[in-house]
């Protein structure tokens, strides 16, 4: 087994994805009746390049990131996900990874909240996945590559999204999920990635290095249940955000919604038909 034979699945069940089964618009010039490489590559959160060389085997030794990116993105069964991994010489995450698999069931629940901004984070804060109504919202996510991909790195380095907070209101955010942080890292103590993380926020922020290197821990405490958002085509709205936990999966779902009949509903309605015609034109 090797880097043909795992471009090779990749390339045929990307054939064999219906874009509407992955919440994209079909269109009326389209030819392929799957997905096609730029669509994967940016539900997977990879470039289109990479992808290329990847289904050609051009590309060796793809991470588990990627490679959990793909499976996702492709909507494998368990059996066909463990089989990528083994295609591409690794073994499907363990108990001691954070998971950053995305189930059946709660793939059926994202695909009910198709146009409402929903984004899945997992336990370190990396963002796994993003519907087109929270890139309509927030800005496009299919380009964020790498630590930019981590809610805590974009909040501390950047680049930032389009909340607005208050200075008091942000510096209590920071401590909630440097403390979150915390205790992840001692749910997940072998996970490499999740080090690296650490090491590079440590590198990059002082203000997260002073909290790391803090003794006191922060009680959690209720996330902000209203967010002030920028749009640059509606103006400032104001919507409620709630976070739902998958405790088996260890996954936060960020769901963002504005009471009916309001003025802010009526902003997010148009910023979401604004932001994908965007997206898909």
């Amino acid at each position: 087994m090797g880097s043909w034979e795992f471009g090779n699945m990749v390339r045929r069940r990307r054939e064999g994805v219906a874009p509407q089964t992955v919440g994209l618009p079909v269109g009326t010039r389209r030819r392929a009746t799957g997905l096609r490489r730029e669509e994967l590559a940016g539900l997977a959160g990879i470039s289109t390049d990479y992808l290329t060389r990847l289904e050609q085997g051009r590309a060796t030794a793809p991470s588990t990131q990627v490679i959990e990116a793909l499976a996702r993105a492709l909507r494998l069964p368990d059996q066909e996900r463990e089989l990528l991994f083994r295609l591409a010489g690794h073994v499907a995450p363990g108990p001691g990874i954070v998971p950053t698999r995305i189930s059946a069931s709660v793939q059926r629940l994202l695909d009910r909240l198709a146009h409402t901004p929903v984004a899945v984070f997992d336990a370190s804060f990396d963002l796994l996945v993003a519907n087109a109504p929270y890139d309509a919202l927030m800005g496009e996510t299919s380009a964020l590559r790498g630590p930019e991909r981590n809610a805590v790195w974009r909040n501390l380095v950047g680049p930032r999204n389009r909340v607005v907070h208050v200075e008091a209101e942000f510096a209590s955010l920071i401590a909630q999920q440097v403390a979150e942080l915390r205790r992840t890292v001692s749910r997940y103590p072998a996970d490499r990635r999740l080090h690296r993380l650490v090491d590079g926020l440590t590198a990059a922020s002082p203000r997260f290095a002073e909290l790391w290197a803090g003794a006191d821990p922060v009680t959690p405490t209720e996330p902000a249940r209203r967010k002030r958002i920028a749009h640059p085509s509606v103006g400032e709205l104001t919507l409620d955000c709630d976070t739902l936990l998958v405790a088996g999966d260890d996954l936060r779902i960020m769901i963002y919604t504005a009471e009916p009949g309001t003025e802010d509903a009526e902003k997010l309605d148009l910023a979401i038909v604004l932001g994908t015609q965007a997206l898909t034109g």
